[in-house]
C-alpha cells in the first residue's frame, strides 16, 4: 500500500479546526457506545472512562542544604556518598581521578534532607585536566554550607592533605574530618592522628563496610542548616533536560554555555564526563533542569569500569528528563552511533531536539554532505527541531529555548476524544485499509490514553498494518503538529459478541 496520498492535507485540517467541540464529542459519544457489541474486558473499560489529570502544577521548595565531599584522590569519597545514599550511585573504581566533576545526590538521615555534592580529588599543583578538577572541589566547597574532608587514615595526613586543609579554613565554611578505612577498633588510633589537621575531633568510618557512617551523620546534621544558605531554591516544576550524545560532540561545553560558568570539566580528551550533573539554570526567562551525561560508548557491553557505569546513568538520566537534547558533531559524519542515541532518546519516550554542535566549523562542502546525512540517516526523526549551534562561542543558543518549549508542549499536547474520533473517520472514509484475507480492519474507536509521550490505543475490527499506523501517525502530525515528540500508537482488536443464546 502506498504512504503517498495526494489528498489535500489542508482541507482534513480546516475540518477539524471546524468542528465545535460539542459536535465532536457528540460522534465520540455515538461510537463508544457501538463499542457496547463488542468483547471488552476491565482494561479496556477503565481506559475509556479514564481522564488524565492537571500535570502542570508548579511548587516551589526549599532549598535543601549542600555537603560537599572533598580530599585527595583515591580516598574513598564516592565510596563514602554510596554509602550514606544506600545505593551504588557514585562511580566507585580502584583508580584515582575517576570522578572529575561535581556531582550531585539527594541524599536522607533521620528525616532530613540534603544534598551531597561528590567532587573530584583534590591536588594543589594539578595541571591541566588535574587543575580543572582542582577548581570544581574550590567551587564545591564556596557553593557548600558544610564540608565533609575525607583523609585514608591507614596512610595520614599527607603534604596535599595539608594544602586541603588551607584551603578549607579560607572557606570559613564548617568542616568535619572523615578518617576513612578505618575497618576495626584496632586501627582507630590511627584516626586519632588527624587531630594534627586542627580541624577538630576526627571520625573514624569505613566507607566499604559502613563502620561509623551512622555516628558522623549524626553529627553531620548539626552543623547542616534546616534550609540552605547557598544553594539556588529548588523548584518542583523546572522542565527536566538531559543533554545526550557520543563522547566529545560538545554537551559539556554547551552545559557550561548555558550555565554561564565552567559548571562541567571540559578536555579535548574524549569521555572527560563520567558522571550525569544536575544544574538548574535560567534560560530565556524560565528555570530549567539540566542534566550533562557521560558520552554513550560505541560497546556498552564491552564497556569496563566506570564508563560501564556511567553509560548505564546515561540511560537512567533519559529516565528522569522530559526532553533529550541529542548533540551532533557537524564537523564529522553523522554515524551509527548517533542515530543509536537518538533511538536510545526514542525508547525511552522523551521528547526530542537535535543540537548539530560547532556549526561555526562548518565549510560548505561538509554543509552539502551532512544535508544528505540528516535526509538520509535521520528521516524518522524529521519531526524533531533542529538548532544549529556553537556551544564553545555561544551561537544561536538563544535558538535553544524556543524548541525545547515546542517539543515539550507537543508531548504534553492532549486531542480531545471526539475530535481524533472524527479524524480517524475521515481517514478511513478517504483511505481505508486494504483488504486482508478477505477481511478490512477497520477503526472502530480511538482514545488518547495518555500524554508525556502522546499514547494513543485504537479498538479494531482486525490487526492494523505498520504502514498503515505509520499513516496515521504522520497524518496526525500533519493535523497537531506533535513537533519534538514521539507519537505511540497501539491496537485492541476485538471481536463482535455472537449473537446471546
Amino acid at each position: 500500500m502506498s504512504e503517498n496520498y495526494d489528498d489535500d492535507i489542508g482541507d482534513l485540517v480546516d475540518r477539524m479546526s471546524e468542528l465545535t467541540d460539542a459536535d465532536a464529542a457528540q460522534r465520540a459519544e455515538a461510537l463508544r457506545k457501538g463499542l457496547a457489541d463488542y468483547d471488552l474486558d476491565d482494561e479496556d473499560i477503565s481506559l475509556l472512562e479514564s481522564h488524565i489529570g492537571d500535570t502542570d502544577e508548579v511548587i516551589e521548595l526549599p532549598a535543601l542544604p549542600v555537603l560537599a565531599i572533598v580530599g585527595r584522590p583515591n580516598v574513598g569519597k564516592s565510596a563514602l556518598v554510596n554509602r550514606i545514599l544506600g545505593r551504588r550511585e557514585a562511580v566507585v573504581e580502584d583508580v584515582p581521578g575517576v570522578t572529575r566533576d561535581r556531582v550531585t545526590y539527594k541524599a536522607e538521615w533521620a528525616d532530613r534532607k540534603f544534598t551531597i555534592v561528590d567532587t573530584g580529588g583534590w591536588e594543589p599543583d594539578a595541571r591541566g585536566i588535574n587543575a580543572s578538577v582542582a577548581a570544581q572541589a574550590e567551587i564545591a566547597v564556596e557553593l557548600a554550607d558544610a564540608v565533609l574532608f575525607v583523609v585514608d587514615a591507614m596512610v595520614g595526613a599527607t603534604a596535599t592533605d595539608e594544602r586541603v586543609v588551607t584551603m578549607l579554613r579560607a572557606s570559613k565554611k564548617p568542616v568535619i574530618v572523615v578518617a576513612n578505612k578505618v575497618d576495626d577498633q584496632r586501627q582507630e588510633p590511627e584516626a586519632a592522628s588527624l587531630w594534627s589537621l586542627g580541624l577538630g575531633e576526627p571520625w573514624p568510618v569505613s566507607a566499604l563496610h559502613g563502620r561509623g557512617v551512622a555516628d558522623m551523620l549524626d553529627k553531620v546534621l548539626t552543623v547542616l542548616p534546616e534550609i540552605s544558605a547557598v544553594a539556588k531554591t529548588e523548584i518542583g516544576g523546572p522542565r527536566r533536560v538531559a543533554i545526550i550524545g557520543r563522547p566529545n560532540v560538545g554537551k559539556s561545553s554547551l552545559l557550561n554555555k548555558t550555565a554561564g560558568e565552567e559548571r562541567v570539566v571540559v578536555n579535548e580528551l574524549a569521555g572527560t564526563t563520567r558522571d550525569p550533573i544536575d544544574e538548574q539554570i535560567e534560560l530565556g526567562g524560565k528555570a530549567w533542569r539540566f542534566v550533562d551525561t557521560a558520552g554513550i560508548r560505541r560497546r556498552q557491553h564491552m564497556a569496563q569500569g566506570a564508563d560501564f557505569y556511567a553509560s548505564l546513568r546515561t540511560a537512567a538520566a533519559l529516565e528522569k528528563a522530559e526532553v533529550a537534547v541529542v548533540v551532533i558533531d557537524v564537523t564529522e559524519p553523522i554515524s551509527e552511533q548517533d542515530i543509536r542515541i537518538i533511538d536510545m532518546a526514542l525508547e525511552s519516550g522523551r521528547s526530542l531536539v537535535l543540537a548539530f554542535n560547532k556549526w561555526d566549523l562548518l565549510d560548505d562542502d561538509r554543509r552539502r554532505y551532512l544535508e544528505r546525512e540528516i535526509e538520509q540517516d535521520l528521516a524518522h526523526v524529521a519531526w524533531a527541531p533542529r538548532v544549529n549551534i556553537s556551544a564553545r562561542t555561544g551561537r544561536h543558543l538563544e535558538k535553544l529555548v524556543p524548541a525545547l518549549e515546542l517539543a515539550l508542549e507537543s508531548w504534553d499536547t492532549r486531542i480531545q476524544t471526539g475530535k481524533l474520533n472524527a479524524f480517524l473517520a475521515e481517514l478511513a472514509a478517504a483511505h481505508p485499509h486494504p483488504v486482508r484475507g478477505g477481511r478490512q480492519p477497520r477503526v472502530l474507536f480511538g482514545t488518547q490514553a495518555s500524554t508525556r509521550p502522546p499514547t494513543f490505543v485504537l479498538f479494531t475490527t482486525g490487526f492494523l498494518d505498520p504502514q498503515y499506523r505509520r499513516f496515521i501517525t504522520r497524518r496526525l502530525r500533519e493535523v497537531w503538529g506533535f513537533e519534538g515528540s514521539p507519537i505511540n500508537i497501539s491496537m485492541r482488536v476485538r471481536e463482535r459478541r455472537g449473537p446471546k443464546k
